[in-house]
């Protein structure tokens, strides 16, 4: 069960990280304040690497050819996921866009079922509908009307599309390696390849169509070198528990993240919850339960 801690303290980083973008932000704008999860996470991410390297004592893996596919899916798949999610949720739409992002884990499994065989039992796909359906329950408020029209309910189910993609991309470049089962170093290399490749990717990017967003993201360094250190400490869990188990069960897993948030609003925000809230509390912790349970 070593990949269900891996993905639990993946997603406290995660939530952890999470806050301090939406910090970034108001400086950097939402464009800058993504980027710095790749900027100023890769460093962190090729220490992982040098450190398991000397740890382990093995020497840099050589891919084969095939594992460029895979990782270039997940990366350019968690990419376009993310600009069509701040696409959705500029429509003013968030509510809606977030409840159908949180289809990824549904989505992940078929996507894993039909791009690396990963078995989906019946017991793991009730726990995958229950968790989601949790989710989607505490997304949706009562009273929230849904502005334009069906583009945030397209855009929203396509973004977790495109995420679970990514995550069946990382697993396939993870599992592509023939590292005599050290799953650790394939982990770790694939996830420096990955932050590597992103944060080349969406610099030149911004070079060439914002370059004072980029000036504003090294100025403002400070505050986001712990930003992109939470960002890379939480992807090394995350791919850590994908060399371990399905896509589908971690993304599944993942959905306490939203136990999180909600425990942080309550506890320190001192925001009440909803009747629909714990409701879908409830499904979520029992969605979560069977997924253990079917392991």
């Amino acid at each position: 069960m070593l990949w269900a801690a891996f993905t639990l303290i993946a997603a406290a980083a995660q939530t952890a990280r999470n806050a301090m973008q939406r910090e970034l932000t108001a400086t950097l704008g939402t464009v800058g304040a993504t980027h710095v999860r790749f900027l100023f996470g890769f460093p962190f991410a090729v220490l992982f690497l040098i450190g398991v390297l000397m740890v382990t004592g093995s020497d840099l893996p050589r891919p084969s050819l095939i594992y460029w596919p895979w990782i270039t899916l997940g990366f350019v798949a968690q990419i376009a996921a993310t600009a069509m999610m701040l696409s959705a949720m500029s429509s003013r739409s968030f509510v809606v866009t977030t409840a159908y992002i949180k289809t990824e884990p549904v989505q992940t499994a078929l996507f894993g079922l039909i791009l690396l065989g990963d078995r989906v039992t019946p017991m793991l796909a009730i726990a995958i509908m229950v968790a989601t359906s949790g989710v989607v329950m505490m997304s949706f408020k009562p009273g929230v009307a849904q502005e334009g029209g069906y583009r945030p309910t397209v855009m929203g189910i396509v973004a977790g599309g495109m995420f679970g993609l990514s995550a069946i991309g990382y697993r396939g470049a993870i599992l592509s390696l023939d590292l005599g089962g050290n799953y650790v170093l394939a982990a770790t290399f694939t996830l420096a390849v990955g932050l590597v490749l992103q944060a080349a990717l969406l610099s030149a990017w911004l070079a060439w169509r914002d370059m004072a967003v980029l000036k504003a993201i090294f100025r403002a360094w400070k505050p986001s070198v712990m930003a992109g250190f939470m960002g890379a400490f939480a992807s090394q869990f995350w791919f850590l528990a994908f060399a371990l188990t399905t896509a589908a069960s971690v993304r599944t897993l993942a959905l306490v993240e939203v136990l999180f948030a909600q425990g942080i609003s309550k506890f320190i925000f001192k925001q009440p919850t909803t009747s629909r809230e714990g409701l879908g509390i409830v499904l979520v912790v029992l969605g979560v339960a069977l997924l253990v349970w079917a392991h």
